[in-house]
């Protein structure tokens, strides 16, 4: 009797299953392992962060450990640079890096690399990148502004009228930074001032490297009557330390010299109306991120002169900042001044050695 079963070698069952087996955990593996290909830069510039992200846009600027990019959904985003795993551009940037040199062309950073692709093909550790700037160098693109007003009005059986505005212009370039700051308050109640501050701040900051500065030159001007002070100005060089920074804290430090001089409001008959000193200048700027919308800052001069002029002087800022937009914010700020050994008036009187304000502010960043 013929058997009309197939008889399968054993060898080849066992090698069948071993095959079906290995493709399915290949094929498992390709699954989860499986990514879409890198988008090429064209006529946009393309930004992966660390979650597998890829956002479609502009790069305008990066500075301080933050990139600003612009997505056409999304608009301006502040992104934190270590969240950033590959970078590529369709058009030319120009990078600064730590030592001073400058370079310019499309970039593909991946990882702890930077590449300059086209015409020479240069290489570059990604942790000496200082700053990027989009396209040929404007003058605008160095430029950041911040601006903030708070007032307080009052009508009715007494009238009042309060303001402070404070503003900020910064130039950032590759090795060098430049600050402009004015701060005022202004206070009248019943058309009588009991307040009337102007300070006027300024300073260069030239980067020897990531965390070394020499400062060629800082300057400032204040007036404040109420504190018998006309006009005061100084003028001196230093150096500072970047203590940390990170994309969420910095923390600097600076010394220096200087010179002062002060014309006092109001004096007796007998007693000189300025007063000149050399000045030793210590100042500190710590800044942290609490949340991705609050953040703490505080700025802090001290200032050691003569006793004519003051013996000791100190002007600090601090406070919190809200992010409401991507362009506006509120900040809650006390500002402190104080003069150790205030300068009498015409009639004998001393001012207060402190003055105290707690002010809210409405802010606008550019």
């Amino acid at each position: 009797m013929l058997n009309n079963s197939v008889r399968i070698p054993r060898g080849a069952m066992v090698f069948a299953a071993l095959s079906l087996m290995a493709s399915l955990v290949y094929a498992g593996e390709s699954a989860s392992a499986w990514q879409p290909p890198p988008p090429m830069p064209d006529d946009f510039d393309w930004v992966q962060l660390t979650s597998g992200e890829w956002l479609k846009g502009e790069i305008i600027a990066m500075y301080e450990k933050t990139l600003e990019f612009d997505s056409d959904k999304l608009k301006i985003l502040s992104l934190k640079w270590k969240d950033i795993v590959e970078l590529r551009s369709a058009g030319p940037m120009v990078i600064g890096f730590e030592d001073g040199e400058i370079v310019m062309g499309k970039v593909f950073i991946e990882q702890d690399t930077i590449r300059f692709i086209g015409g020479e093909d240069r290489q570059f550790p990604r942790s000496e990148i200082l700053s990027i700037n989009a396209g040929t160098p404007r003058e605008i693109d160095h430029w950041a502004i911040k601006a903030s007003l708070g007032a307080n009005l009052r009508r009715g059986n007494s009238e009042q009228i309060e303001a402070t505005t404070r503003a900020i212009f910064i130039r950032r370039a590759a090795m060098n930074r430049v600050n402009f700051e004015y701060l005022a308050s202004f206070n009248s109640i019943d058309g009588i001032k009991v307040a009337d501050s102007q300070r006027l701040t300024t300073g260069w900051n030239r980067y020897v490297s990531k965390q070394v500065f020499w400062t060629p030159l800082f300057g400032e001007w204040h007036r404040d009557p109420f504190q018998n002070i006309a006009s005061k100005w100084s003028a001196g060089a230093g150096f500072g330390y970047e203590l940390i920074d990170t994309s969420e804290m910095t923390w600097k430090v600076e010394a220096g010299l200087s010179y002062q001089e002060t014309r006092f409001d109001s004096i007796a008959e007998e007693e000189p109306a300025t007063a000149s000193t050399p000045g030793l200048v210590l100042s500190t700027s710590f800044d942290t991120d609490l949340t991705s919308w609050m953040d703490f800052n505080l700025d802090w001069r001290f200032n050691f002169v003569n006793e004519e002029s003051g013996t000791y002087t100190h002007h600090m800022i601090t406070g919190l900042k809200f992010e409401l937009t991507k362009l506006f914010d509120l900040n809650l700020s006390l500002i402190w001044d104080r003069i150790q050994k205030p300068h009498a008036d015409s009639e004998g009187v001393e001012p207060l050695q402190d003055d105290y304000r707690l002010v809210t502010f409405l802010g606008f960043e550019f």
